[in-house]
């Protein structure tokens, strides 16, 4: 048994001319396109390559993006004041702050000085209680493209055994709720879990997000599950999964691969979340 490959830069093809279609019907309507608003502080070359990425991803679709670029030593409030600016403009629809900040910097603060409907990223406590109460809202984006890349398998979800490993606010956590949504069965494992091989032999799905390099073994793997495999971790120069890709492929259904899995995926889902920020702002 060889597991077919989702591939996430096909899915993530596949849902920008969705998004595109989309926005173009937006502005046929309301006469408007999604305006987003993206804050670095510092020049860290991965916060930079990511923002650049997210520009480029944004153009593609038609959606407006700009830039802010803060000094190293620039202070929290300007960055406070600035959002705060930001959340008053009705032709901003989006704001996102990328990481890492400075260290002087509280990120938890800054994100939940967002409006919750301009939080594109779904990272404040507004959008968190809104998926813990089974809410609409905006979620967050790398656990959101986890779920679309396990729909795309076209295996029925309702009623499964998922088993997500880690319990991150990024991932592990909002990935859990999400799959409840779908009405699954879901349990989440960490580093004080009993038997972790026995646990993950469990799933008919496993989303994997610790962040250690193929530290998850194919022959936990039960026949036939799905693998999401959210982590990237470089080692000797290469891109890995937190999974042992070559022997989880042979006991699979679906697999993610790294890269070029759940990663392409993700910096849509943050459009697709700008589009829908733009909507909820404008009652369509």
């Amino acid at each position: 048994m060889s597991a077919t490959i989702l591939d996430g830069k096909l899915l993530a093809a596949q849902l920008k001319q969705r998004l595109t279609e989309e926005i173009i019907q937006l502005r046929k309507a309301v006469k408007e396109i999604p305006r987003v608003f993206s804050i670095v502080v510092g020049n860290d070359p991965a916060s930079l390559s990511y923002a650049a990425s997210q520009q480029k991803t944004a153009e593609n679709v038609g959606i407006h993006y700009e830039l802010q670029n803060f000094k190293v030593d620039s202070s929290q409030e300007d960055v406070l004041n600035l959002i705060n600016e930001l959340n008053s403009y009705n032709h901003v629809h989006g704001i996102i702050v990328n990481k890492p900040l400075p260290a002087h910097m509280n990120f938890r603060a800054i994100i939940n000085a967002i409006s919750p409907y301009k939080d594109i990223e779904g990272m404040n406590l507004m959008n968190f209680g809104l998926l813990l109460m089974r809410e609409k809202g905006i979620f967050p984006c790398t656990p959101s493209a986890a779920l679309e890349l396990l729909k795309s398998s076209g295996v029925s979800l309702k009623g499964k055994h998922a088993v997500v490993i880690g319990r991150s606010e990024i991932v592990g956590k909002p990935v859990a709720l999400l799959l409840l949504r779908e009405d699954m069965t879901v349990t989440i494992c960490h580093s004080k879990t009993i038997d972790l091989p026995h646990v993950v032999a469990s799933g008919d799905v496993v989303v994997a997000a610790l962040g250690k390099p193929g530290f998850v073994k194919g022959e936990w793997i039960k026949d036939g599950a799905i693998v999401i495999d959210v982590g990237i971790n470089q080692v000797d120069g290469k891109i890995v999964g937190d999974v042992e890709f070559s022997s989880a492929q042979q006991k699979a259904s679906y697999i993610t691969p790294v890269p070029g899995g759940v990663g392409p995926v993700t910096s849509v889902m943050l459009m697709n979340n700008a589009v829908k920020a733009f909507k909820i702002q404008n009652s369509l």
